[in-house]
């Protein structure tokens, strides 16, 4: 009966009290009480998944900032899309507001008009006095410029199509997955009545809504990843056995190789695999990692007929299928961080492909890609000089010397000035460490 009293005595709130300075090493010895110490606590193993390996991958903050840019984008143009299908060019902010979600915007549809006035000009109608917006001109002219650039590469368009069919297997596409890709491929939207009847001798559309490759086009079979190898053959002096199945390989800053990571790498880069215009049944693969690396090679030329180099995560899974890349490609793609890369910081998350890009732009770029980015240049332009001259406003205007209202001129070259005294403060005190 003693013993049976003794842990409650021992352990008891007057006791614990009584030693302040031992209570913090009782608490480690004993988490959860001084009764359950010897019962056994099962060890979790840590998930290992798809979605931690997304969550805890090296982040590229320059096409992380891309992205975030071209989500603003096409909000615009998704609104500006529904606007020109009005009769009168217009719409109400009430309308707006209710097409808001499926639109993609989770803000107010007031403050996000407000936030892009060269974009969207707000104004009270006339007549049934409410509030409208409709697209201004300048923004106008510009998505006609690029529409008319997207219908002038008409050739273009007709290749990346027989392409894009000879990757599947039996030569076909659902013609929704393309319509879901039109953006990222360059088509129009009225490419079914506009593009595909001048060109009956090349594809036939069947019943099941199917596009399918009526010729095969045997010059066009050369993957994009084959005019590097033969640069990175001929240029560097490379071996053919290092740059015949290699792939062109870039990891974003801070990215931790491990040990034994290049040795892997390189047994990967020689394995030979069936390439993507290669009809996988005259040399059926039953190794997994070369299945695997020509999943990769599809993927790696898939990306390369898109005009930006990207396409949605979730867009993938239409051409599965038909490309025979029956995996989790997600799985996929977060194992080579070298080769692609997933952003999260746009509407939806997309892969893109990290050899295109430099510095977050693509480093050959085309005319239907020039047109995107002055749209976008026009958005991101205009909304940073608003941010600057609100902050700007802000501040005292001790720099306006009649005692007026400071005025736009004014603001950006006060602020101009207090960025490069900044700067200058900054390499003073570096030299000051330098010195010491």
């Amino acid at each position: 009966m003693l013993f049976d009293e003794m842990p409650s005595e021992v352990f008891g709130q007057r006791n614990l009290c009584l030693f302040p300075i031992r209570r913090h090493i009782l608490d480690k010895v004993f988490p959860h009480g001084p009764y359950t110490c010897c019962i056994q606590k099962r060890w979790k193993k840590p998930v290992d998944s798809a979605r931690t390996r997304l969550e805890g991958r090296t982040r590229d903050h320059r096409l992380d900032k891309l992205m975030i840019q071209l989500k603003n984008l096409r909000l615009a143009l998704n609104l500006h899309e529904l606007i020109s299908q009005q009769r009168n060019g217009y719409a109400s902010l009430q309308l707006l507001s209710r097409w808001r979600h499926e639109v993609g915007l989770n803000i107010e549809i007031g403050a996000f008009l407000k936030k892009y006035p060269h974009i969207f000009d707000i104004y009270v109608h006339p007549i049934k006095r409410n509030e409208c917006c409709k697209v201004t001109r300048k923004m106008a002219d510009l998505i006609a410029e690029e529409d008319a650039v997207i219908r002038e590469n008409e050739p273009a368009i007709i290749k990346r199509l027989k392409k894009l069919l000879m990757l599947s297997a039996d030569g076909t596409l659902n013609m929704h997955a393309l319509w879901l890709t039109r953006r990222e491929l360059g088509l129009p939207d009225d490419y079914r009545c506009s593009i595909l009847p001048n060109h009956q001798s090349d594809f036939s559309l069947g019943s099941p809504d199917t596009l399918t490759l009526v010729t095969r086009d045997e010059s066009l079979a050369v993957a994009d990843i084959e005019e590097w190898r033969e640069k990175e053959y001929t240029e560097k002096w490379l071996a053919e056995s290092q740059t015949k199945y290699a792939f062109p390989i870039n990891f974003p800053t801070g990215f931790k190789i491990e040990k034994g990571f290049r040795e892997k790498l390189g047994n990967w880069q020689r394995l030979p695999y069936t390439k993507a215009y290669e009809k996988n049944e005259l040399h059926p693969i039953c190794n997994a990692d070369r299945l695997e690396k020509r999943i990769v090679g599809i993927l790696h030329e898939l990306l390369s007929l898109t005009v930006q180099k990207m396409i949605p995560l979730e867009r993938l899974s239409h051409f599965r299928r038909p490309f025979d890349m029956e995996v989790n490609l997600r799985e996929l793609i977060l194992k080579h961080p070298g080769i692609f890369y997933i952003s999260t910081k746009g509407s939806t998350p997309t892969v893109l492909l990290r050899e295109s890009y430099s510095k977050g732009c693509l480093v050959e770029p085309n005319p239907v890609y020039n047109g995107v980015v002055a749209l976008m240049k026009w958005t991101v332009q205009f909304s940073f000089l608003r941010s600057t001259t609100k902050k700007a406003k802000l501040r005292k205007p001790a720099f306006v010397s009649d005692g007026s209202a400071p005025r736009e001129e004014e603001i950006l070259a006060a602020q101009c000035r207090l960025k490069r005294h900044s700067i200058k403060r900054n390499y003073s005190k570096k030299g000051s460490k330098s010195a010491e």
